[in-house]
């Protein structure tokens, strides 16, 4: 199948090309405004046409899917082009700067009969998936609390949009990793009724640091926490049952503060019940998102065979929103529906 990415940054080049190849995709157009990122594109894909913005990508003959790895700050208004052009789409997280623009987004996605999903890829992650099936088992016993951290020393703040932008053009850790950790709270534990959270900037323009108490319906409490300035950082993840605790100290180039704790071959994380711990056999994804992708292109009924129900990014949209608004009032926010 035949893909168009917009925007060869970290995310289009560094993350999506290589899935997107992993999972058979041709890569057949590039859409870059830089002329450095041009060079590269041409280099690494030396069929695809390069052009220089979303409406040349979207002229393109014979493109099955169009991703999204622009700014999030223009996601509404590319997502709203490639609705409006009928191609099927994945939009990298997040959907949108806030919740009202992500359901007009995917509203609009469902009026135009338009194919789309949300590259949440951090479910895919084996801890993820460990924790989840350690769960379903019933080998933690009845969770009590979910802790999921994203959280690096990184006084410096890197010269690029996510540490320059504004929120309100995508710019900011809560956007960022707090939309991973979010999604993956709600994909264990179903969708969150209220938050309580702390959010601020100290080296950045948006907010480096923001910690998030989010109550699920299932009864459920997460604490959510990411930062640019931890010096040592948490625990990456940690379920807290009845019978046990998950625990996963080490995270791909992230150090790690535990030792004593790291991972053996095969293995991720560790069961704990006080003094005694023992290794966790790793689970592995059967398919990845970009297969499943594929696999929905393929199917009768594209949409309901998408890997990420956009709807999900809405919600998630709703806890970031409410997540902000507690921050400014000290105080725990219900979440909106609908």
């Amino acid at each position: 199948m035949r893909v168009g990415i917009a925007g060869y940054g970290m995310a289009g080049r560094g993350i999506h090309r290589a899935q997107l190849r992993a999972a058979g995709f041709e890569i057949a157009a590039v859409a870059t405004s830089s002329a450095q990122r041009s060079d590269a594109a041409r280099a690494d894909e030396p069929d695809a046409v390069v052009v220089p913005d979303l409406d040349a990508l979207l002229e393109v003959s014979g493109l099955d899917l169009v991703v999204l790895a622009t700014p999030s700050g223009k996601h509404f208004e590319h997502l709203m082009a490639c609705m409006a052009a009928g191609f099927p789409t994945v939009v990298d997280k997040q959907i949108a700067v806030d919740s009202s623009a992500a359901r007009e987004v995917v509203e609009a996605a469902e009026d135009a009969g338009c194919p789309l999903t949300v590259f949440h890829n951090r479910r895919w992650d084996p801890p993820h998936l460990t924790a989840k099936k350690l769960i379903s088992d019933g080998a933690i016993g009845d969770v009590i609390r979910y802790e999921f951290r994203w959280e690096r020393w990184r006084p410096e703040p890197k010269d690029r949009w996510r540490e320059q932008a504004s929120a309100a053009d995508g710019g900011g850790l809560l956007l960022d990793l707090g939309t991973h950790l979010v999604d993956s709270a709600v994909d264990l534990f179903g969708p969150v009724e209220s938050v309580f959270a702390t959010v601020s900037a100290h080296t950045t323009v948006a907010e480096d640091a923001a910690v998030l108490l989010c109550r699920h319906a299932s009864g459920v409490v997460s604490e959510l926490s990411t930062t640019s300035l931890a010096g040592a950082p948490g625990p990456r993840l940690r379920v807290s049952g009845t019978k046990a605790a998950y625990v996963v100290t080490e995270f791909e180039t992230e150090p790690n503060a535990y030792l004593g704790f790291e991972n053996s071959e095969g293995h991720i994380g560790w069961i704990a019940r006080g003094e005694t711990r023992e290794p966790v056999r790793e689970v592995q994804a059967s398919t990845t998102f970009y297969q499943q992708v594929a696999a929905a292109l393929r199917s009768g009924d594209v949409q309901a065979a998408m890997p990420v129900d956009p709807w999900d990014a809405v919600h998630t949209a709703r806890v970031i929103d409410a997540a902000r608004r507690s921050a400014e009032n000290w105080q725990a926010v219900d979440v909106a529906r609908g």
